[in-house]
C-alpha cells in the first residue's frame, strides 16, 4: 500500500453527481496544541458537505487531522484552514466545518465556517 502524505486529501468520483446529498463527518478525537502554551487542545470537528464531482476519502481525511497533533494553531484558524484544504481537495457544492473546542479556561469555544460564505 503506497504511503499517504498527511498533508494531503485524497478523493474519489463522486458515484450519483447528478444529486444532492450530504455526506457527514464527526471526527471526535481532534486535537491541536495551544500556540501560546504548547498544551493540548481538544475538539470534535463536524465536517457537512454535498459533493459535485469529487467525495474526500477518509483514511486521508484521519491523517491529515491527525497531522495537527503537534502543530500550535489558534481554533479559529484551524477550522478555516481545514474548510480551506476541503475545498481545495473536492471543490464541494456546499461545506461547513465546525470546530468543537473543549474547556479551556471556564471557556467553550465553537467555530463555524460555511462554503460558500453565507451558506
Amino acid at each position: 500500500m503506497p504511503a499517504i502524505s498527511p498533508r494531503s486529501l485524497e478523493t474519489f468520483p463522486n458515484p450519483n453527481p447528478e444529486r444532492d446529498y450530504e455526506i457527514r463527518f464527526d471526527c471526535p478525537e481532534f486535537t491541536c496544541l495551544c500556540p501560546r502554551t504548547g498544551q493540548p487542545d481538544f475538539a470534535t470537528i463536524r465536517i457537512r458537505y454535498v459533493p459535485d464531482r469529487l467525495c474526500v476519502e477518509l483514511k486521508s481525511l484521519k491523517l491529515y487531522l491527525w497531522s495537527f497533533r503537534e502543530e500550535g494553531v489558534f481554533h479559529e484558524a484551524v477550522t478555516n484552514r481545514i474548510l480551506d484544504d476541503l475545498v481545495t481537495a473536492c471543490s464541494p457544492r456546499r461545506l461547513t466545518v465546525e470546530g468543537d473546542f473543549l474547556i479551556r479556561g471556564g471557556i467553550h469555544t465553537v467555530v463555524k465556517v460555511s462554503h460558500p460564505p453565507g451558506s
